[in-house]
């Protein structure tokens, strides 16, 4: 599977190219005498009025072999000196060499149209979850809609991540509709700085909003509450109250904001732990349905409405819920500490309620995992409760190291004490536009690529990226194989980033390569003659050259980088 994938890729990526030289070669009336795919002994030959076409044994390359004048013995007769390679005007000769390349360069457009195609519905533009100290803190509340921004109509999540990330640190006016009203919220998003593997720098802007509502997972904070009266657990999963159905943990606390100390019916799942499962390999839980008996106290204030449905501030609601029942979300509650980790030596245990890091009071898990890796290297003060009781300890995360799937070397601080908070069910609206949004998002894309590629050739030549970074065959190999792997969309991706690489190397002003033919004929513009038949040979062997020692060098990276699996291979065909 793996090999035909990538002899699938590698002749697609091939045929895109040499196609682009033959149509233009067409074009401008050049004759064509062979258009082949591949090298070596001919697998498939088919006659044409004039070009002979050929799929080879080694799908490596691939060739048009265009009517040259020079490349002829016997002097041709008019007719064909007409359509030689030669014959034609610089501008013409150009473009056939260029077509190539800027066919491998404009291909993904394409295929990542017909990836984001399937885009076909998104999640609404309404607020799920709030990130503490971020600009939506204490602006923006969970449910708010967002409406549109400085004018501009916002139908869905994604369109307003794209607004708000063109716009760092500006002031922005969005429109919420929050329970049925419209308001008006002003607030200025953050500035981040994101910094890719090449150190390049790009600003985006943050509110510090997600879309997902988490599900209704609760966790009980004290053992005297009447939460764990009733027999509610941390990590039950409620699923309905009085047999009115519950997904989101929004909704719970709006149903239990209504009752004002009356019994509920509590309808809810608890995971409960296979001992054993899949033979030891891993960990597996089956969720036990069961029933609770809730009795809210009764709300502080006697003069509020007994009518009141709707909640004015989520978080006074939350608060509410948590002071009446013990009731809050399992967010911050710890579902896996590993043991022997530095953070289990420093007491913390599965169950616990992380309270503070450093000092400061933690909120969200992603939030706190975030300062944590932050921080990792500097030792950390953690602050929990243990059924309602103060403790406190503290730790520093394990660095650890390993190789991606092409083999390249990673390191990296790990914190793998993990919370229970899955997201409720997902609520989507359709893609309004999606032709519009796939053609946008294709062309946004392949000029991120094009500008990721030029820039590692870059950073290459101006010695600030290492030849050890450099990838070969083997690399493709793995790649097109996981790729395909994957399903047909990550196929896609993976053809679209090696084909924006194929041409944009082949642009290089390297004899033997496309670029290296345009070079010599903008010698020849300038100088208003043709280069020398002599000097082309010898630049041309110094790069076939230089080509070869530059794939010796990528090769040698792809063994370095797997050599491991390989040699292990080795050994299992020999034996």
């Amino acid at each position: 599977m793996e090999l035909l994938s990538f002899i699938l890729l590698v002749s697609v990526l091939i045929f895109i190219h040499e196609a682009g030289h033959f149509a233009f070669a067409r074009l401008f009336g050049v004759k064509v005498l062979e258009f082949s795919i591949g090298f070596g002994p001919k697998l498939l030959r088919i006659r044409g009025r004039e070009t002979e076409y050929c799929l080879c044994i080694f799908p490596f390359g691939g060739f048009v072999k265009m009517l040259e004048e020079s490349k002829v013995a016997q002097a041709l007769p008019l007719e064909d000196r007409k359509r030689s390679f030669e014959s034609k005007a610089l501008w013409q000769r150009m473009i056939i060499v260029l077509a190539g390349p800027l066919m491998n360069v404009a291909f993904p457009i394409f295929l990542f149209t017909a990836v984001y195609w399937g885009d076909r519905e998104f999640a609404p533009a309404t607020i799920g979850q709030i990130f503490p100290g971020r600009p939506a803190d204490g602006m923006l509340k969970i449910g708010d809609r967002v409406l549109s921004i400085d004018g501009q109509k916002v139908s869905n999540f994604p369109e307003l991540t794209r607004i708000v990330g063109g716009k760092p640190g500006k002031e922005l006016r969005l429109a919420i509709d929050r329970s049925g009203r419209q308001v008006d919220v002003v607030v200025v998003a953050d500035d981040d700085r994101e910094v890719d593997d090449l150190q390049r720098i790009k600003h985006v802007g943050r509110l510090g909003v997600m879309p997902t509502f988490p599900a209704a997972v609760v966790g009980v904070a004290r053992p005297d509450s009447p939460a764990a009266a009733s027999g509610l657990r941390t990590f039950d999963v409620i699923v309905a109250i009085n047999g009115r159905k519950v997904e989101r943990f929004a909704e719970l606390v709006t149903l239990l904001f209504a009752n004002h100390g009356g019994s509920v019916i509590v309808s809810y799942l608890r995971p409960q732990p296979v001992n054993g499962a899949l033979g030891g390999m891993g960990e597996l839980a089956l969720y036990s349905p069961g029933i609770a008996t809730l009795t809210p106290l009764a709300h502080e204030s006697t003069g509020r409405d007994e009518e009141v449905k709707k909640i004015d501030d989520i978080d006074d609601a939350i608060l509410d819920m948590l002071t009446r029942t013990g009731l809050e979300s399992s967010d911050m509650y710890t579902a896996f500490v590993p043991e022997g980790s530095s953070e289990w030596r420093a007491g913390l245990r599965v169950g616990d309620r992380i309270v503070t890091l450093n000092g400061k009071p933690q909120r969200l898990w992603q939030s706190f995992e975030a300062q944590i890796k932050a921080n990792a290297a500097s030792r950390l003060e953690l602050a929990w409760t243990r059924n309602g009781q103060p403790m406190a300890g503290a730790f520093q995360v394990r660095k650890e190291r390993w190789n991606d799937e092409v083999g390249q070397p990673f390191e990296r601080y790990v914190f793998r004490t993990q919370h229970f908070l899955p997201d409720a069910q997902a609520r989507t609206v359709p893609n309004e536009h999606r032709l519009t949004y796939a053609v946008s998002h294709a062309l946004l894309q392949t000029w991120e690529v094009i500008g990721f590629v030029t820039t590692g050739v870059a950073r290459i030549f101006q010695g600030r990226m290492s030849l050890r970074d450099m990838s070969g065959p083997i690399t493709i190999f793995d790649i097109a194989g996981r790729a395909a792997a994957r399903g047909t969309s990550d196929f896609m991706w993976a053809m679209a980033l090696i084909s924006i690489n194929l041409g944009l190397i082949n642009l290089l002003p390297i004899p033997v390569l496309d670029g290296g033919h345009l070079l010599f004929f903008t010698i020849e513009g300038v100088m208003q003659r043709p280069v020398s038949q002599r000097v082309r040979e010898v630049l041309s062997l110094l790069g076939m050259v230089f080509l070869i020692l530059i794939m010796a060098v990528a090769f040698k990276n792809d063994l370095e980088k797997r050599w491991d699996v390989i040699a292990q291979q080795l050994k299992e065909i020999v034996s």
